[in-house]
C-alpha cells in the first residue's frame, strides 16, 4: 500500500521519522563503538515482533548465542523475547564473517551470505530484517567498485522480498563535525546517525536523522539514552505528543 509506514517502536525515534520508515525501505544505522548500533537495530525487531510481524536479525560479527546474551543483558525489560523467538517470530541468524570466508584465497562468498538471508526470510516470511554489520563486509571486499556493487545488490534484494530493512555501519570518527559518507550512505534509503561526545563528567550520546528517500523527518539532534526497557530519544517531536 503507497504511503504505507513502518514503526521502529522507539517512541521518540519515530517521532522523529514522522511516524516511521516508508514500507519497504532499507535504512542504515551508523555510528562509534559503544554508541548501541546493535542494539537499537535489534529492539526495532523485538518492538515489531509484537505488534505481529516477523523479523529476522542476521548477524555477520557474532554468533546468535551471543547477540541474544548480550539484548537480555541490555534489555532486562524485554519480558517476551524468549517466547517471541520460541514463536519464530524473531530469528536470530548468521555467525561470524570467517564462516564465509575461504582464508586459502583470502576472498569471501557474498553470495553465499545473501543466499542464506533469502533463505530465511522466503523460509519465514519475515518482514523485517536487521543485518549487524556492513562493517564486516567492507573488510573482505576488495576495491569501492565491488563494495558498492554489494551494497545495492544487498538493499534490491530486500526491497524484491518486500522487507523493511536495517544495516548497521561502524563510523570511523563519533564527532559529529568528523561524519564521513560511505558508499552505502548514497545506496541505501535512509541514513540514522549515532554520534558521542564527552563534557567534564560523562559521555553524552545523539542521534540524527540524516535522510529518509521520499519521506518527510525531524533535522534536530537528539540525546538519547539505552535503559533496560530499551531506547528513550528526547526529541522535542516526542516531547509535545
Amino acid at each position: 500500500m503507497a504511503g504505507e509506514i513502518v514503526k521502529t517502536g522507539i517512541k521518540g525515534l519515530d517521532a522523529m521519522l514522522y511516524g516511521g520508515i516508508p514500507k519497504d525501505s532499507q535504512l542504515i544505522i551508523t555510528g562509534g563503538p559503544g554508541a548501541g548500533k546493535t542494539l537499537l537495530a535489534f529492539e526495532y525487531i523485538y518492538k515489531n515482533a509484537l505488534e505481529g510481524n516477523t523479523g529476522i536479525f542476521f548477524a555477520l560479527e557474532e554468533n546468535p548465542e551471543d547477540v541474544l546474551r548480550n539484548a537480555k543483558s541490555a534489555f532486562p525489560d524485554f519480558g517476551r523475547l524468549d517466547e517471541l523467538i520460541a514463536k519464530k517470530r524473531i530469528i536470530i541468524a548468521g555467525g561470524e564473517i570467517t564462516n564465509y570466508v575461504d582464508m586459502k584465497q583470502d576472498s569471501y562468498e557474498l553470495g553465499g551470505i545473501v543466499a542464506k538471508i533469502e533463505n530465511e526470510i522466503t523460509k519465514s516470511g519475515a518482514t523485517r530484517a536487521v543485518v549487524d554489520s556492513s562493517s564486516a563486509l567492507e573488510l573482505l571486499i576488495k576495491g569501492d567498485t565491488a563494495y558498492r556493487r554489494s551494497m545495492w545488490s544487498l538493499a534490491a534484494n530486500f526491497r524484491r522480498l518486500g522487507v523493511t530493512s536495517i544495516l548497521t555501519s561502524e563510523s570511523d570518527n563519533p564527532d559529529r563535525s568528523k561524519f564521513i559518507f560511505k558508499p552505502e550512505h548514497f545506496i541505501f534509503d535512509g541514513i540514522i546517525v549515532m554520534y558521542q561526545s564527552r563534557d567534564d563528567t560523562r559521555r553524552l550520546r545523539e542521534i540524527e536523522v540524516i535522510k529518509i528517500r521520499g519521506h518527510n523527518h525531524s533535522f534536530v539532534t537528539a540525546p538519547y539514552e539505552i535503559t533496560g526497557n530499551g531506547f528513550e530519544v528526547l526529541s522535542p517531536e516526542a516531547m509535545s505528543d
